[in-house]
């Protein structure tokens, strides 16, 4: 049985896993209509990733005797300044994240409360990942500067990146 404490936590984190989902939504519409179609896949399919783990959390509070409450949420932003600066919020917002999962990591252990504990393992991992990723990007976003050629290349080989989870099988 989730504590008070926890289940609040866990409901929160299932906003934020949602807002995610929807901000990278935003961030793919923004990039289709600019013409960048390799990037607007990536964020699909990054907003896709960032459902899931919400779904993840739903089914958890639910299968622990929690009640997972499904949020209301703020409308993200529908442009961005350019697609660096759209890259560089999405690695703040997942930094923001994994404090957040620390923060509920944390309490797990000041409660006692192991199988939670365990189970958001899992989400330490995925943060690990996502911040590699993100600072992965943004650090060919750095070497391209303003080279429009360069961002077109990018463009391109964005849609070959692959936003795997912790638990994806190495091969």
């Amino acid at each position: 049985m989730l504590s008070s404490q926890i289940e609040k936590q866990l409901n929160n984190q299932i906003e934020s896993e949602a807002a995610s989902s929807q901000y990278y939504l935003a961030m793919a519409s923004y990039a289709e209509v600019q013409g960048y179609n390799g990037v607007a896949n990536f964020m699909y399919k990054h907003s896709d990733e960032e459902r899931q783990h919400m779904l993840k959390l739903v089914k958890f509070v639910n299968e622990r005797g929690g009640h997972a409450i499904v949020p209301a949420l703020k409308q993200p932003p529908a442009t961005f300044k350019d697609i660096p600066t759209m890259f560089q919020n999405l690695l703040d917002h997942e930094i923001a994240i994994t404090q957040k999962i620390n923060e509920l990591v944390s309490t797990t252990l000041a409660e006692k409360d192991y199988s939670t504990h365990n189970f958001l393992q899992w989400y330490v991992s995925e943060q690990l990942e996502e911040e590699a990723l993100a600072r992965t990007i943004m650090d060919k976003l750095k070497l391209i500067g303003n080279d429009n050629g360069g961002l077109y290349m990018f463009d391109r080989d964005i849609a070959g990146f692959k936003v795997t989870s912790a638990n994806d099988d190495l091969g």
